[in-house]
């Protein structure tokens, strides 16, 4: 039996680099966006190479439409193996102009979602063995840039959510870790400049399939000793003195 992948918010950027790397290693992809166009035109690309990838549209900030998302899944595949909770959204606002909703919203969005989307996909896994998540987060969980207040809360939530429900999970053989990319550039690479590469000590920006490999690699089921753990992928940045000499 093949194993199938729900990749959210994987229509565009980073999810899209994931759900394809998926879709080549084998297995039934599920594209969860609220982009239908985008996810549509994805679904089809991968089903022109032979590969199983279906969409399903999905508004990760709606608990409905979670429910639906994890139904459909099991209606087309049967089974759910593994889960990338990668859907979030970014709105960097001063602290006095941030309503009550857009923070609701943001949080909902990055961060309940995964716990939602994990509770429902969970119950799935059990009856395949066991599954493995992938939390989605960033570096701007342990630092930051001024107004981005919700979106560091949502993803540092994540961080602690991630180890949280890998203890929840263990007996049922689930087991749940987190990536935190740095700079990803998910537009046109070829128009970075110099000065954007060279002030990473691995003296590039990083790309999609950085992310898309490193969630192929956590969630191999004979990587079941990596559990709970957050791994940063940034080039190193985050390990960077910034001194101007």
């Amino acid at each position: 039996m093949n194993r199938t992948a729900i990749v959210t918010g994987s229509a565009n950027g980073i999810g899209k680099a994931v759900a394809t790397a998926y879709a080549k290693e084998g297995c039934n992809v599920i594209i969860a966006d609220i982009d239908d166009e985008s996810g549509e035109k994805l679904r089809n690309t991968l089903q022109n190479e032979h590969l199983e990838a279906e969409f399903v549209h999905c508004d990760v900030s709606d608990p409905a439409s979670i429910q639906n998302l994890i139904s459909k899944t099991v209606q087309l595949y049967g089974n759910i193996n593994v889960l990338i909770n990668n859907a979030g959204l970014s709105s960097f606002t001063p602290a006095e102009e941030l309503s009550v909703d857009d923070w609701d919203t943001i949080l909902n969005t990055n961060l309940r979602s995964s716990f939602l989307l994990t509770r429902e996909a969970s119950k799935k896994m059990k009856n395949s063995g066991g599954g493995s998540v992938v939390n989605i987060a960033s570096t701007r969980a342990t630092m930051s840039e001024k107004n981005s207040e919700a979106y560091a809360a949502s993803k540092g939530g994540l961080l602690a959510l991630t180890h949280a429900m890998a203890l929840s999970y263990a007996d049922d053989q689930i087991n749940v870790n987190c990536i935190s990319p740095g700079w990803i550039h998910t537009g046109d690479y070829e128009k970075l400049r110099d000065i954007d590469h060279s002030q990473h000590p691995s003296k590039r920006v990083g790309k999609p399939d950085d992310i898309a490999r490193a969630c192929l690699f956590l969630t191999q089921p004979e990587n079941d000793f990596i559990n709970g753990e957050n791994l940063v992928i940034d080039g190193g940045m985050t390990r960077k003195m910034i001194y101007e000499h």
